[in-house]
């Protein structure tokens, strides 16, 4: 039978639902469509761009809301005519994304820097080897600062720098000396990610608690690094996968198997959210 206390799921995307290849087990896409089946949503959390999050909801044959931009963007369930409603929203003031641009120019000439909106991924230079790196990895199509105009610079959700580790490093210690009213986590040695103030992965589950009226300790919710910790705290039962750090699995309540080893899957199985598949 399943806990019908469970109204409500929540995961993270990158070494939480997906495996180290990138993909979506067979077993874990049964489980998630399973949890649908049943009425219980399942909710992709992710620092990505909606085109980086939409086509896994086909793999997982669900149609949820989901939070972009580790929360900065929240869109609706699709609808019958296929579109999908901004629920909320949260950019960067333009003041720090202007003063983000000068002072990557005057002291970090040498990191890339790159804004996300909506769905569009804003370049200053396309030949630069950070971008083409990242254009390999995430297949993400750009647009570059010439051919958008200045003071119609859209709505910024995200800001992406690339660069060596040292550099990342010095630049986030900058930025929080200089109180941009950011928020900045490493995604890797490299990528410092970057989204307005007031936005984290709890205040999103926060949000569609309320949207959906389901109470905190009705949920659940998936992660595996530092900035899943937050949502991890934020739910009645944080779970974290153990190819997590080791302080992720302390933050949780508990620790499933790898992405690797189904974790996912295992972990709602064993907590009788959806049959067992074994």
């Amino acid at each position: 039978m399943a806990n019908l206390a469970i109204q409500l799921i929540f995961s993270d995307i990158d070494g939480t639902l997906l495996q180290s290849d990138h993909q979506i087990s067979r077993r874990t896409a049964g489980s998630v469509h399973a949890c649908s089946q049943r009425g219980i949503p399942f909710i992709l959390v992710s620092a990505r761009m909606p085109g980086g999050i939409l086509p896994l909801q086909k793999v997982l044959n669900i149609s949820d809301p989901v939070v972009c931009y580790g929360g900065a963007l929240i869109l609706s369930g699709e609808e019958a005519n296929g579109s999908r409603r901004i629920l909320f929203q949260r950019p960067l003031r333009r003041d720090a994304v202007e003063s983000l641009r000068h002072l990557l120019q005057s002291i970090f000439p040498d990191i890339c820097l790159t804004l996300y909106s909506f769905n569009r991924w804003i370049v200053s230079d396309p030949s630069d080897s950070w971008v083409i790196q990242e254009q390999q990895i995430a297949g993400t199509p750009f647009e570059t600062y010439s051919s958008i105009l200045e003071n119609k610079l859209p709505p910024i959700h995200k800001i992406l720098c690339m660069g060596e580790p040292e550099q990342i490093t010095r630049l986030q210690e900058l930025l929080a000396e200089k109180q941009l009213l950011a928020n900045s986590y490493k995604s890797k040695p490299t990528y410092l990610e970057i989204t307005d103030i007031s936005v984290n992965k709890s205040s999103a589950v926060a949000f569609i608690c309320h949207y959906l009226g389901v109470a905190r300790e009705q949920t659940i919710a998936f992660g595996d690094n530092y900035n899943d910790i937050d949502m991890l705290q934020a739910v009645g039962t944080g779970i974290a996968m153990a190819n997590a750090p080791i302080q992720v699995q302390k933050a949780a309540d508990q620790t499933t198997m790898s992405n690797d080893q189904d974790g996912i899957s295992h972990a709602l199985e064993t907590l009788g959210i959806c049959p067992s598949s074994l």
